[in-house]
């Protein structure tokens, strides 16, 4: 998807979301599969005194609370963003320093690894990280991603500008 399009999808749900739904509307992703709407709720409110503990279970209790009061809300966006883009909708929440999705699809990637490769995999099974070879490749590429995030986006700025590039280009047909 184009960053045209994935500007589309945002636009589409800054529109379409019922406006008490989320104090703030922070990230739409989109990729072939899925569509990941992620919004900001009201951190609940706790006395001062406070410990970690009765935080933690505090923002718990929030999330747990919003997912239920909005399912019906969320579910019929889904459905018509389903229809509208042939991609699934999957949801998630920002609350206090807190993040949490709800639902999201685990898509399967296929692919063939050399053996020393493939020993990375078997290390981290070994070793208690991961419980299979596709837990473990996708404990891999989560790691990637938080580490080389610069990186990553740089690469996707450079796609975007050979996609610009291309459509200039003389007309293939």
């Amino acid at each position: 998807m184009t960053t045209e399009e994935g500007e589309a999808v945002r636009g589409w749900f800054a529109g379409r979301l019922p406006e008490d739904l989320f104090l703030e509307l922070l990230d739409v992703t989109v990729d072939r599969e899925e569509i990941t709407v992620i919004g900001r709720i009201p951190e609940p409110e706790l006395d001062a005194a406070a410990g970690e503990a009765e935080r933690d279970a505090a923002l718990d209790g929030r999330i747990a609370e919003f997912r239920e009061r909005t399912r019906d809300a969320r579910i019929r966006v889904a459905r018509e963003t389903e229809r509208k883009y042939d991609r699934k909708v999957s949801w998630g929440v920002q609350c206090g320093d807190r993040r949490a999705l709800y639902t999201h699809v685990a898509a399967p990637a296929m692919t063939r690894l050399r053996q020393p490769e493939r020993q990375v995999l078997d290390t981290l099974i070994a070793a208690g990280v991961a419980r299979s070879r596709s837990e473990a490749l996708a404990w891999c590429v989560r790691l990637v991603g938080r580490n080389t995030d610069e990186w990553l986006a740089d690469l996707r700025a450079s796609l975007a500008n050979v996609k610009k590039v291309r459509d200039q280009g003389p007309d293939p047909s």
